[in-house]
């Protein structure tokens, strides 16, 4: 009889501390990848709601306009009382029944608390006060053109994601807007 070798197989007997490592590792950059991306997608959806917020923003300042369209009719004093720069806040004159007593303005007063309301209501809105503005040009109705053109333009900052600077943010919106005259 021959004598039988026994193959000896060895015991798993678990992980090696090695094996356990670079499954951790692994792990680890996959959970990284994760939470960078949890960022990125906060970031994109803040972005996006702002940007939103600006569109509301602009259509409600197009209502305001298509309330008073008489302030862009060029034979009216007030033609351009809805212009304004940047810089211009517009005035408060209390058109609106808020206070109790409802004072009589005139188209032109009308159109400058329609800004002023509008930029309040805007810095109040949108992040960095201080650094969000607006503007509004109007191209008034001509004999070729029944509609007044008008654009609105709203700026703000937000933080950029790789660095620690602001990022200037514009939205810009035209439309064309009957004054009551030609249309």
């Amino acid at each position: 009889m021959m004598p039988q070798l026994k193959k000896t197989m060895p015991k798993q007997q678990g992980f090696s501390l090695i094996e356990a490592i670079v499954a951790f590792l692994i792990l680890s950059i996959g959970m990284l990848g994760i939470a960078s991306l949890q960022m990125l997608s906060l970031k994109a959806g803040h972005t996006a709601e702002l940007r939103t917020l600006a569109v509301i923003k602009a259509e409600e300042m197009f209502e305001r306009i298509r309330n008073n369209p008489i302030a862009l009719d060029p034979a009216n004093t007030a033609s351009a009382s809805y212009v304004a720069t940047t810089t211009d806040v517009g005035t408060d004159y209390a058109c609106d029944d808020s206070g109790g007593t409802v004072n009589l303005c005139t188209y032109a007063e009308m159109a400058q608390y329609d800004i002023f309301q509008w930029k309040t209501d805007l810095r109040n809105s949108l992040p960095d006060n201080d650094n969000t503005n607006a503007s509004i040009t109007v191209v008034p109705v001509t004999a070729g053109n029944p509609a007044a053109t008008v654009t609105i333009t709203i700026n703000w900052q937000e933080r950029k994601q790789e660095a620690q600077t602001m990022d200037t943010i514009n939205y810009s919106v035209t439309a064309h807007i009957c004054d009551n005259t030609l249309c």
